[in-house]
């Protein structure tokens, strides 16, 4: 198969995707079940694309998408508690165009920002399994190799996406250091042009607990924005993702 050469190709390409029976039949599954606060949507229950413009200079790479949030609303952390604080600091920061994030044509713009996952399908119990990332790193690679010439900072939340990012950075050819740097909070390590920042994960658990404050979270993205040279006055207003026409209602 032919590389994707635009990342409007390459979003298509996912959300077509079918490379693992048990997320195929967990997204489906959920997409057909609903939770019945939710009976009158009707379901994305596909690959959820990543959303953002095509020359983001920072990106932020999360987990995988929700069963009743991503998988719902066919947008990353979009329509979930953890959607509920990303897009609220992002807004804080200057990187978002409202506090919200409820459907895939909500108006929410982000600027200079993308969003994405190293693995693009709900899995059960919130838990994909490390064949399924391995399934889904070429997807993440490709994206990495299409934003290079612009991709100046990423923000990885959690253990889990960092383990999977540096790996799909080694495969999009950058120099990953070996032993690997290991996933702290408000870590960084350059890699080859850009600065990869650690941050923890904004799950429910951490953001119930006080492990994840509001403030640290915006600390870290207000460093990687100034990092990633998106100074808050100069932010442009950009937006993207395939789903932009799609309602959830």
């Amino acid at each position: 198969m032919d590389h994707p050469r635009t990342l409007a190709d390459l979003d298509e390409r996912i959300t077509g995707c079918r490379a693992c029976p048990r997320l195929v039949a967990w997204r489906e599954e959920v997409a057909r079940t609903k939770r019945a606060a939710f009976a009158d949507w009707t379901y994305w229950g596909r690959p959820v694309p990543g959303f953002g413009p095509p020359d983001a200079r920072l990106l932020i790479v999360g987990l995988a998408p929700a069963a009743h949030g991503g998988n719902r609303t066919g947008r990353m952390f979009t329509g979930d508690r953890s959607g509920d604080v990303l897009y609220q600091a992002l807004y804080d920061v200057g990187l978002a165009s409202q506090p919200t994030a409820v459907f895939a044509d909500d108006g929410l713009r982000l600027y200079g920002v993308r969003v994405t996952a190293p693995v693009h399908c709900a899995p059960p119990g919130n838990k994909p399994t490390p064949a399924e990332r391995d399934s889904c790193r070429p997807w993440l690679v490709q994206e990495l190799t299409l934003l290079r010439p612009t991709l100046r900072a990423v923000v990885v939340l959690g253990a889990f996406g960092w383990q999977a990012a540096l790996s799909a950075f080694a495969k999009a050819g950058w120099r990953v250091p070996r032993p690997r740097p290991p996933f702290a909070h408000a870590t960084r390590v350059p890699l080859d042009g850009i600065t990869l920042f650690g941050c923890y994960h904004v799950s429910q658990r951490n953001t119930f607990t006080g492990r994840l404050t509001p403030d640290m979270l915006r600390a870290v993205l207000r460093t990687a924005a100034r990092t990633a040279g998106l100074p808050r006055e100069q932010r442009e207003e950009q937006s993207g993702g395939p789903c932009e026409g799609l309602r959830g209602k």
